[in-house]
């Protein structure tokens, strides 16, 4: 027997050789993932999933709208949205979960969208709420809403390219022809491989009125009627124009938002019902539970979400004592109950990721929109012609309609009475066809006259659409009339407020300001001078610049807020702390300077603000008076400067404080004078109001100085004293004259 022949062991190989091969094939192996796998990858993911095109949907929402679409969801009843998700696959290679998802952030019960696109029944959760989960599809039923007539409009008339899916059995489109900017309606996010976009949502109503405009100016103003971004979710959008013009000229940049909130003064408590876009009801929660545990805020006993079907209500409940103003204040800076929201206006055009600004956007929108307009009128005007060109033929055979009908009885083939009929009339084959399909009872006068009678009608009909197709101009008047129509059917109010960033206070740790008594000078040139009561009893004679004087002066506290009226209807407002003390024999500083007033504006006035109690009175040189709340002046913020703070329609003559009723003193340039009581004058609710007719003036007389009365050097008050107003007042007498002319030097 053979011995078996054993087999021969491998040779043992060079380590150096073995190391140096792994390593060359390795790299080859990484470079090649890269270049077959990653990048198509990478593209897939920009492409087809993340970034959302011009029509403002991302593939997984063009691809469930469209199924729920020719499911008969638009006009038709809910059905479950289980069925809409199994529907859908055929369109969308995902799995059940990540579709159900698309359609609850589309679905009017999440509330993520300005204007939703699903009209939803059941538990679709909150956008707010991050622990509120959504009912499972076989237990919620979903529609489309009534806006998505506006998304497939004309989507059957060639208006949009239509793909195959993507096994080949069935076609979908690659765009939605929106008749509106919802790209810049509906809120989108989406990360990609390398980039990313982050775009917010803007008010309906707002984009489609700037887009209108737009199209009629290319220079329009965006910002005069697109005001700034909107969010379903409500709250206070703090409005930097710097910030929001950055965001519409690049498409990149950030502003904030903030909660909305009201004080119940019976429960002492904290109202929370809007909050920002970005937030959740429990992160914020969970970020005042650990400043109240970490001893940074002290004014909260607890805090609770008193959501329900009402909406969002977050309720925290204050000590005794506590300010609700500079808590929220606190609030704000240090919990997500105010955010920040990051725009990137990152875009696909064409299929190539653009970011732009918001002019830029509707540039793009309005020339997408034109092709899909141009697109419809094509396929239009093609059907009329189609038809126009049966009727031509039609028209014909009513010159002999007994050839036409012993053309066809007299064929013997059924194959021959096209051709037969051709060579009859001179018509073509598509003619003839229609020709011979009509019916028998059908071949009379009659119904042919009516037929060709069309003809006329049609031919007009064709050239107003071959006119139309080549006018750029009639075609932006087509979509203005279409963006008119939706904003009339489905324009809403904004829901985020606008509040301006220099209204807004903000939170700094309280400092330790002493409190004193202090009395407080002006003088006509600006010059500030705060004195405390030792300085003043030492030296009591003020030092002014040569022809300079005391405009007024008054007792305060260190810590009282002033008003600094100007001749340009402005009002500065500080503290008396901000002040150095100094002395009387020291000029003190200068106002303008300090306060870093306009250019060529001047100081008029200075006026104790105290608690806001009290009215002031504004004497005009028309003859007019306006009676102010103090109260009017008081803001919630640390605002410096404050527009608007009297009337502008006349000259200021003088500032009056009124703690009470009491008598005063006008003056006419014409030697005149009245006496009245301020109980005359109701106060009114804005700070700019004309006020009412104080003086009658005679012709070119003007009021030229009041004051109250006990100041005035009047004597025989009953001579100067009226009932009603307005009145002309008496000529004044040497006794009653004032040593010089009050007026206030503007």
């Amino acid at each position: 027997m053979a011995k078996k022949k054993q087999p021969e062991k491998p040779k043992r190989a060079d380590s150096s050789n073995i190391v140096g091969l792994r390593a060359e094939v390795l790299e080859q192996q990484i470079t090649d993932t890269l270049e077959i796998n990653y990048m198509p990858y990478a593209m897939s993911v920009i492409v087809s999933r993340a970034i959302p095109e011009i029509d403002g949907f991302k593939p997984s929402h063009r691809k469930l709208l469209y199924t729920m679409y020719k499911m008969g969801l638009l006009n038709g009843g809910r059905t479950k949205s289980a069925n809409i998700v199994g529907q859908t696959m055929r369109l969308n290679p995902h799995g059940d979960a990540a579709i159900y998802e698309t359609m609850v952030r589309l679905s009017r019960g999440q509330g993520a969208l300005l204007t939703p696109f699903v009209d939803s029944k059941g538990n679709f959760g909150k956008v707010y709420s991050r622990d509120m989960a959504y009912a499972a599809s076989r237990y919620t039923e979903a529609k489309l809403s009534p806006i998505c007539a506006e998304l497939f409009r004309d989507i059957d008339k060639d208006s949009v390219d239509m793909v195959d899916n993507y096994d080949n059995t069935m076609l979908e489109p690659s765009l939605l022809p929106t008749t509106f900017p919802n790209v810049l309606v509906s809120a989108n996010t989406g990360i990609a491989v390398g980039m990313a976009s982050n775009i917010c949502g803007f008010n309906l109503t707002e984009v489609c009125r700037t887009t209108i405009e737009y199209m009629k100016n290319p220079d329009h103003d965006i910002a005069s009627t697109l005001l700034a971004p909107d969010f379903p979710t409500g709250g206070e959008l703090i409005y930097d124009p710097g910030e929001i013009r950055e965001i519409y000229e690049t498409g990149r940049g950030s502003f904030k938002v903030r909660s909305k909130w009201r004080y119940v003064k019976s429960e002492n408590l904290i109202e929370i019902y809007e909050i920002p876009y970005t937030t959740t009801a429990e992160a914020i929660l969970d970020k005042v539970a650990e400043l109240i545990k970490s001893g940074k805020v002290k004014e909260i006993s607890d805090m609770r979400d008193e959501s329900d079907l009402s909406g969002l209500k977050l309720a925290i409940d204050l000590k005794r004592g506590a300010d609700p103003d500079k808590l929220m204040a606190k609030l704000f800076k240090m919990t997500p109950l105010m955010d920040s929201y990051g725009c990137n206006f990152n875009i696909l055009i064409s299929g190539m990721p653009r970011v732009m600004g918001v002019r830029e956007i509707i540039d793009e929108w309005v020339s997408w929109r034109t092709e899909c307009v141009k697109r419809r009128v094509y396929f239009d005007l093609s059907r009329k012609k189609e038809k126009l060109h049966l009727l031509y033929g039609l028209k014909k055979i009513l010159l002999d309609i007994d050839k036409a009908i012993a053309i066809i009885r007299n064929t013997e083939s059924d194959a021959e009475v096209i051709p037969n009929l051709m060579i009859g009339f001179g018509i073509d084959e598509v003619q003839a066809e229609y020709i011979a399909e009509i019916k028998l009872r059908n071949i009379n006068k009659e119904y042919i006259l009516k037929r060709t009678e069309e003809t006329e009608a049609l031919e007009k009909e064709i050239a107003d659409l071959e006119d139309l197709v080549n006018s750029r101009r009639r075609i932006h008047n087509l979509i203005a009339k279409e963006l008119e129509a939706v904003i009339k059917k489905y324009g809403t109010d904004r829901r985020t407020a606008i509040v301006f960033s220099d209204e807004i206070e903000t939170y700094t740790e309280a400092e330790t300001v002493e409190n004193y008594h202090v009395t407080l000078f002006l003088s006509r040139d600006g010059y500030f001078k705060k004195i405390n009561d030792q300085s003043l009893r030492m030296n009591s004679e003020q030092k002014f610049k040569e022809n300079d004087g005391l405009r007024v002066s008054f007792e305060a506290e260190n810590v009282s807020e002033l008003l600094i009226f100007t001749d340009r209807q402005q009002v500065y407002k500080v503290r008396a702390s901000e002040f150095e003390d100094t002395k009387a024999s020291a000029l003190g500083t200068y106002l303008p300077q300090f306060l870093d007033i306009d250019e060529n504006e001047s100081i008029i006035d200075m006026v104790l603000l105290g608690d806001g109690r009290g009215d002031l009175l504004f004497f005009f040189e028309n003859g007019k008076a306006a009676r102010v709340p103090l109260s009017a002046y008081l803001t919630k913020t640390n605002r410096k400067k404050l527009t608007g703070a009297y009337s502008d329609k006349s000259p200021l003559v003088a500032i009056i404080p009124l703690p009470e009723e009491l008598d005063l003193a006008v003056y006419a340039s014409d030697g005149r004078a009245l006496v009245f009581n301020s109980s005359s004058l109701a106060p009114k609710t804005t700070r700019n109001t004309q006020g009412v007719a104080v003086m009658a003036l005679k012709k070119k007389a003007i009021l030229t100085g009041a004051k109250p009365l006990a100041q005035s050097a009047i004597a025989n008050v009953s001579r100067y004293r009226v009932r009603s107003l307005p009145a002309a007042g008496a000529l004044i007498r040497p006794e009653d004259a004032e040593e010089q002319q009050l007026s206030l030097e503007l």
